[in-house]
């Protein structure tokens, strides 16, 4: 443990008392909304939350794009995000002409993949969600980005990430740990994933974690490990590049947490190094010249540049700058470990077709 990390677990420690406060502030509201002093909401749509327990990255991104991968071809989908560090406010929905700065990277993401889903945001999710209904006429599937902790929705199909790294079960509230939310929060859960595994993990320690996490019995617990694609140019998704232990990659990525996929470049090129930005960061002319510049500074002959596809989509505007130089995206799903991934579909699946035909009369 390096002396930053290890400076960095004895501040939080410090900080204590404000975990203390702050776990007893989200008691409070959880048993207010327990006992329905406050109230929750019920549309008439099918509603599937996909959220976590913890600050920072589990892989929610991912897991609403894979759930699109399953619902979008027989059903008319939207997703709702918060719409995190946008230069805009309120309600909008995603159009032709619909920019990063407006909707945030991760719902541009979406509506860059997934053309015939409606892409929505909004702060308020229990006043955008009317409106998103009047904006899709016979919408008939809607996915929460990251709502597990706003009760004020209830959601039919809450899916509950973890990261194997930092189990929830594990945790404490921040500031001293990461947790936003109580442990016992999990319950509330159909379906817990737990993200970012090993491909190697043992039966042993599958079940190992399962003891620890303690689903109810009508909970379905699901591992998954990060799989990367092939890498694609920026401006051109046919032109690919096989990464090979000859290539120097320079990677420019502004995520949560880079630890997997720094791990891929290490197992998959020669070498790599990093420019870091902070979570959403938004790129300007000089993050490009310092991009540039590092990037010259490579003598190999096969060097490219490598980003995320959540920086990607802030990084597009920039086409003066950018479309002569060889920068890559490298797409990331996940991965559904002990042949579980025909399971999780089903009851994705099962779960909109029955409240549909419910809804339908059928």
């Amino acid at each position: 443990m390096n002396f930053n990390t290890l400076f960095l677990k004895s501040f939080r420690v410090l900080l204590l008392p404000f975990a203390i406060l702050y776990g007893v502030i989200v008691h409070v509201r959880n048993w207010l909304y327990n006992q329905q002093y406050l109230k929750s909401v019920k549309f008439n749509i099918p509603m599937i939350c996909v959220g976590n327990l913890s600050l920072g990255g589990t892989g929610k991104s991912p897991m609403v794009e894979y759930i699109l991968s399953i619902l979008s071809n027989d059903y008319k989908v939207a997703t709702l995000s918060r719409g995190y560090k946008r230069r805009t406010k309120g309600y909008a929905l995603a159009g032709v002409n619909t920019t990063a700065l407006e909707i945030g990277d991760e719902p541009m993401q979406f509506h860059i993949k997934y053309p015939n889903v409606s892409v929505a945001v909004g702060e308020r999710r229990i006043e955008a969600i009317p409106q998103l209904i009047q904006d899709v006429p016979d919408l008939e599937a809607v996915i929460l980005d990251d709502a597990f902790q706003h009760r004020e929705i209830i959601a039919g199909l809450n899916i509950l990430l973890s990261d194997y790294s930092n189990l929830y079960c594990d945790d404490v509230f921040f500031p001293t740990g990461d947790l936003r939310d109580e442990r016992k929060s999990a319950k509330r859960a159909n379906i817990i994933v737990v993200t970012k595994c090993p491909e190697n993990l043992t039966e042993a320690e599958r079940d190992e974690i399962i003891e620890k996490l303690y689903p109810a019995q009508d909970q379905a617990v699901f591992f998954t490990s990060i799989a990367y694609d092939i890498p694609y140019h920026i401006y051109d998704p046919n032109k690919q590049w096989n990464l090979t232990l000859k290539d120097e990659v320079l990677l420019v990525c502004g995520i949560a947490n880079p630890i997997p996929l720094k791990e891929y470049l290490h197992e998959k090129t020669h070498t790599y190094y990093q420019i870091s930005y902070s979570d959403h960061h938004i790129f300007s002319i000089e993050d490009l010249n310092e991009i540039n510049k590092r990037f010259d500074q490579i003598a190999a002959e096969s060097k490219i540049i490598l980003t995320t596809e959540k920086d990607a989509v802030r990084l597009v505007k920039y086409t003066e700058e950018l479309n002569t130089i060889p920068l890559y995206v490298l797409p990331i799903k996940p991965n559904f470990l002990f042949n579980s991934k025909e399971a999780f579909n089903q009851l994705v699946i099962h779960y909109v077709a029955e409240f549909n035909k419910n809804n339908n009369g059928n």
